[in-house]
């Protein structure tokens, strides 16, 4: 193992966004008392960052390094919040079906998502490199990975990435959730696919999204 993996396997506190539906025991204050914008410009990231972020993470290599790429790909792809992915168990997948069944946090929505085959054969791979554990994402001491742990590699993903901004995990969920209203989907489906009980929190989403102001200078 090398001393990267060593890092990110420890279940020692990281900085970054805490979700209010995970367990006491995996909740804490962040240390960066810092506002965002101080921070980075946007607290979303752009398809080509994501790209880079698994890509940086396949070139660095070490034992874990398809499973943290699968973890960046099922968070962004399907908007999880970092509770949401330490939580997910085999069970959820349906292999045949190509589907994943997703338990949202925070009183969200449940609801179950397609798979799509680059997905499924990142998941098929996952599965032979850690048999018979009932969680997706395991740590080497063959325990469900810690949010914090997740935290950690999405944080130095950024890094390896080489982004000029700080990365959080949560960023990834905001990272759908803008893709989706880019790509034109009605609130109520973006709504829907993300869990959220409350559409205002949707509408952030596609009040970013530039589709509305194209064409507006049109001599340009």
């Amino acid at each position: 193992m090398s001393a990267l993996d060593t890092l990110l396997d420890t279940q020692s506190p990281k900085v970054g966004k805490t979700e209010k539906g995970e367990p006491d025991v995996f909740r804490r204050k962040s240390p960066n008392q810092r506002r965002y914008e101080e921070v980075r410009s946007r607290e979303y990231l752009l398809p080509s960052e994501v790209d880079a972020m698994m890509k940086a993470i396949k070139k660095h290599g070490g034992r874990h390094a398809h499973r943290d790429a699968t973890l960046v790909l099922l968070q962004y792809r399907h908007g999880l919040r970092v509770g949401e992915v330490a939580g997910l168990r085999w069970e959820q997948v349906d292999f045949t079906a190509a589907t994943l069944h997703v338990n949202r946090l925070k009183n969200g929505s449940s609801a179950v998502h397609p798979l799509y085959g680059d997905e499924l054969r990142a998941l098929r791979k996952l599965q032979k490199d850690y048999p018979n554990t009932p969680f997706i994402f395991m740590s080497s001491r063959k325990s469900p990975l810690a949010p914090d742990s997740i935290r950690g590699i999405i944080e130095q993903a950024g890094k390896l990435a080489e982004l000029p901004f700080p990365v959080h995990a949560h960023m990834l969920r905001h990272a759908c959730g803008y893709y989706l209203a880019r790509e034109k989907t009605d609130t109520r489906t973006i709504q829907g696919y993300l869990g959220h009980k409350n559409i205002q929190h949707t509408v952030r989403y596609t009040q970013l999204s530039p589709e509305p102001y194209k064409g507006l200078w049109k001599k340009a």
